[in-house]
């Protein structure tokens, strides 16, 4: 083993690894030596990233089991968050892919971890796990498959947890007033829908509900206002603040969360047939605003405002957060490594950052104003819903923050650049990241439990 790392130049790096084949002396085919980095720099982020690393070594290696040996070097939870990393990690999305050669195929069945505690962490940690896996497979769903409709059926389940579902359809939604969402929805046959799944968790019914709100447009063409052909194909991930949303919710029902929490998701389709909206025209929003639709291709914006307005009217929440795979102008600003935070409380704002930071879901904070919110000013309707090309994905955020009711404390988090990845990290393969999962549970979890 000695020779072998020195030959390999290993030093111990957080998830670095040396591998034996057939070592002697020893009943295994294969021995890995595995990095924990620095001791006073071994935390649970760091554990999952170890653990996202023997999973990824060994996956397709042929190997059906693993045994972690972890005594000396994880203590307490850390080796309940080196397992979690493996979960994570180990994740993939094969349902169509049906000719896989032998050696592309998933092996590795179990993980044995020895001389480690943490099983009641590992309990709570698996819960999280299943709520992202569910938003997963929702993100890597193509439109012919997930749309308004089978997004709803495919939430359904989540009852069994103990989550109470309700569910609009286009009729009572033209009842709500919600022009702007409807008219998103309005060019395709695939009809528009709004989810709420509501956990309270804490035995009362006087706790006044977080509320988290996910933008749902389960394929976006950009509708009238096309979307070049090159790379349209990824807009069926356009509803990932949907599926973080619902993935949430799932996962503060499976660990019995003692809080009260409400997921919402606006689910329309925006396609360009002849009864799509057209650039220039006026619709009604539930609030009673108008708005002046500019580009159809900013539509997450307007299926966004009459679902959070209809949240508050219902669940009556003192604090919102808002998920949206919104604008591109967040990834020319952020690139992947942070999702895009506008706020309108530094308090919420804080605890959303160290939320994130907890769990590897990084936010960066950008700046709302009222010079921005003259930009969305239309010279024939209350608001249009883009301004100027430059700060696009701040001019968003100024349109949601008109349809905020007085005193609620409201956070917008521009996810597009996150939900996706072209590349495998640390603790996901290339595709779907379930951003946002473990972020808003973390935020529950530190800040709304009783």
């Amino acid at each position: 083993v000695t020779a072998a790392a020195a030959a390999a130049r290993f030093e111990g790096e957080a998830g670095s690894i040396v591998e034996l084949l057939s070592p002697a002396g020893l009943a295994c085919r294969r021995l890995l030596l595995v990095g924990t980095g620095p001791a006073d720099k071994l935390d649970a982020l760091a554990a999952e990233r170890i653990g996202g690393a023997i999973a990824a070594r060994l996956q397709t290696s042929g190997e059906t089991h693993v045994n972690v040996d972890v005594a000396g070097a994880l203590a307490g939870d850390l080796a309940a968050h080196l397992a979690h990393g493996a979960v994570l990690r180990s994740w993939r999305f094969d349902p169509y892919r049906t000719r896989l050669k032998d050696k592309q195929k998933p092996t590795l069945a179990s993980l044995a971890i020895i001389g480690g505690d943490g099983a009641a962490a590992h309990a709570r940690l698996a819960a999280i796990a299943d709520g992202v896996a569910r938003t997963r497979a929702l993100v890597s769903e193509p439109a012919n498959i997930l749309f308004p409709e089978s997004f709803v059926e495919r939430a359904r389940d989540l009852a069994a947890l103990g989550i109470e579902l309700t569910i609009l359809d286009e009729a009572e939604m033209a009842r709500l007033g919600m022009g702007a969402l409807l008219g998103v929805a309005q060019g395709s046959v695939r009809k528009p829908r709004i989810l709420a799944m509501r956990w309270n968790g804490t035995g009362r019914d006087d706790v006044k509900p977080v509320v988290f709100v996910g933008k749902g447009v389960t394929f976006d063409t950009g509708g009238i206002s096309l979307k070049p052909p090159a790379g349209m194909e990824d807009m069926k991930w356009d509803m990932g603040g949907a599926g973080a949303v619902t993935g949430a919710m799932h996962a503060l029902a499976a660990r019995k969360a003692k809080a009260h929490v409400v997921g919402v998701v606006g689910l329309v389709e925006n396609m360009p047939d002849g009864n799509a909206q057209r650039p220039g025209d006026v619709v009604t929003t539930m609030n009673g605003q108008t708005v002046e639709v500019i580009n159809t291709d900013a539509e997450g914006r307007l299926v966004l405002c009459d679902a959070i307005w209809w949240a508050q009217e219902t669940f009556d929440p003192e604090i919102v957060v808002d998920l949206a795979t919104l604008t591109g102008a967040i990834i020319i600003s952020l690139g992947h490594e942070h999702a895009g935070m506008f706020a309108n409380d530094d308090g919420l704002a804080e605890q959303l950052r160290s939320a994130g930071a907890a769990v590897g879901e990084k936010l960066w904070r950008m700046p709302i104003g009222e010079a921005y919110d003259k930009l969305i000013d239309s010279d024939i309707a209350d608001i249009k819903n883009v301004g100027p090309r430059e700060g696009g994905s701040i001019t968003a955020a100024q349109f949601i923050a008109r349809f905020l009711k007085p005193g609620v404390k409201w956070a917008h988090l521009d996810i597009a650049g996150t939900v996706w990845a072209s590349k495998a990290g640390a603790v996901h393969d290339k595709g779907a990241t379930g951003y946002g999962v473990r972020l808003l549970d973390r935020l529950v979890a530190d800040n709304f439990e009783a």
